[in-house]
């Protein structure tokens, strides 16, 4: 009687990642009288399911077959997009200066604690934020790079480290005195949060709003 022992991989994510034909190919072949089966060669960092593989064989042709497996996932991290706008009764002007206004953004804005620009790189800014909700005390920090600007029209920046997140505010002039703030702005969703994601945006939102409506009031003491 021969034995013969195959430890292999397969991955388990075509749901993620649909597998492409290829002439890569990872052979196992189970003893002299049976089939060969390729499999896909698939990259290191993908998810695998480990198994092993025992198979006898005698005259009389009897096989055994044992499976023993488990799975490796990686988690796939969810961003959120929220966008909240309103009328604000300054001229554009003066909206899009007082929203440059990156340190001033703690006065108005309800859960950011602090912003700090960098003396020898002033389009870097250090974020702090500070917040307590969903029965915790929330608190992330990230530093922040602000795009190339248009003015009167739009600011953006994203995140370079810290938490991951990216934004825009657009400028809409909607007569000589009064404009349209629009603020839209992506994260991703912290691990810590993500048993409240689906609650997340919504609350997130509102203080977005909460934080535009305060705007309209501060941005007046620049007039």
């Amino acid at each position: 009687m021969s034995s013969t022992t195959v430890v292999g991989s397969i991955s388990t994510t075509a749901a993620l990642t649909p597998l492409l034909p290829s002439s890569r190919t990872s052979r196992s072949t189970f003893g002299a009288n049976s089939t060969s089966t390729s499999f896909p060669a698939t990259p290191l960092s993908s998810n695998l399911l480990f198994f092993k593989l025992n198979h006898t064989s005698s005259s009389s042709s009897k096989r055994t077959s044992t499976f023993h497996g488990f799975k490796r996932f990686s988690p796939v991290m969810e961003w959120q997009d929220c966008t909240v706008k309103m009328e604000i009764d300054v001229p554009i002007s003066v909206a899009y200066t007082c929203y440059s206004d990156r340190e001033a953004i703690p006065n108005w804005m309800p859960f950011i604690s602090s912003v700090k620009i960098l003396p020898d790189k002033p389009d870097l800014s250090r974020w702090s934020l500070k917040y307590k909700a969903f029965g915790r005390d929330i608190e992330f920090s990230w530093l922040a790079r602000n795009m190339q600007p248009i003015p009167n029209q739009k600011i953006h920046w994203r995140s370079m480290e810290g938490l991951p997140n990216r934004g825009a505010v657009r400028f809409y002039p909607k007569g000589p005195s009064s404009c349209v703030v629009e603020l839209t702005v992506s994260y991703e969703v912290p691990q810590l949060l993500a048993p409240v994601a689906s609650a997340l945006q919504p609350f997130l939102e509102g203080l977005l709003q909460r934080g535009l409506e305060r705007f309209a009031k501060f941005a007046k003491s620049y007039i």
